[in-house]
């Protein structure tokens, strides 16, 4: 994680930086503003990051003489296709839809988040298609 954390935090620094020279030099706000909050959504994770891979054991990716063969194991399982993820997209955006043409997409929308939630909790325990 000392590389990931490396990345964001120079990432957040030049952000900061170059926030610091627009803000200066165009005197416009948005710009800024948005370039601010870059920079905070690249230390956050940065700095979560840099805490936890000074608390963890090394890595093989965090080891620059590291081989191939010294990254192997067990490769976890991986979730099968469902249809759940989708479904739950489709009331969340039924949800924000009803902040836009009418209330009445509300119902729909939680209904269809509702249901996504159960399938997908019952598949996850299930561990197959229900």
């Amino acid at each position: 994680m000392k590389v990931e954390a490396k990345m964001l935090l120079g990432l957040g620094l030049f952000f900061g930086i170059m926030c610091a020279v627009y803000w200066n030099w165009s005197l416009e706000n948005a710009g800024g503003v948005m370039m601010f909050a870059g920079m905070l959504l690249c230390f956050l994770p940065g700095s979560y990051y840099y805490f936890w891979s000074r608390r963890m054991k090394a890595r093989p990716e965090d080891d620059p003489n590291a081989t191939q063969a010294s990254g192997a194991g067990v490769v976890g399982s991986f979730p099968g296709t469902s249809i759940w993820p989708f479904t739950l997209g489709m009331g969340a955006f039924m949800v924000v839809l009803a902040l836009v043409f009418g209330i009445w997409f509300l119902i729909p929308g939680l209904g269809l988040v509702a249901w996504a939630l159960l399938g997908g909790t019952a598949e996850g325990r299930r561990g197959g298609k229900v």
